[in-house]
């Protein structure tokens, strides 16, 4: 039987629009950047290891059209623009909060499940393998 507590009844595609918005990787990432003060585009860039910076300014147009993210013109030359959590998106900052806690607790259990998966399923590449534990620290 399942959890009731689990759905989302009739709101689930509204919900799933939501989460589409806000909950990808790299909103996830912004906003847990964000959340230490504005910030300037370049700063973001540097800051998020590995996002691009087609993938960056996608994010940020969804978090500012969700109301997550506010984005602010500086009138200098050149123009600046700066992004800082709305008050709508600092009501996520608990639950991405969260969300990080669980996987920096449970990140050894996780690398686990995948290796035994991968080992079952015949996708562990055994020389990766091998190289994983000779520079795991001792």
């Amino acid at each position: 039987m399942a959890n009731e507590g689990c759905t989302l009844g009739n709101s689930e595609q509204l919900v799933r629009l939501i989460l589409d918005q806000i909950a990808d990787k790299w909103s996830i990432l912004i906003m847990a950047a964000l959340c230490r003060g504005p910030m300037r585009f370049n700063t973001l860039r540097r800051d998020i290891d590995g996002i691009t910076q087609k993938s960056l300014t996608q994010a940020l147009r969804r978090l500012e059209r969700s109301g997550i993210v506010a984005r602010r013109v500086i009138p200098v030359s050149p123009v600046a623009v700066e992004y800082s959590v709305t008050p709508l998106g600092q009501t996520l900052v608990e639950p991405f909060q969260a969300l990080f806690q669980w996987a920096s607790v449970h990140k050894d259990g996780i690398e686990a499940a995948q290796r035994r998966f991968d080992i079952e399923n015949g996708t562990l590449n055994v020389s990766n393998l091998i190289d994983e534990r000779a520079q795991a620290p001792v």
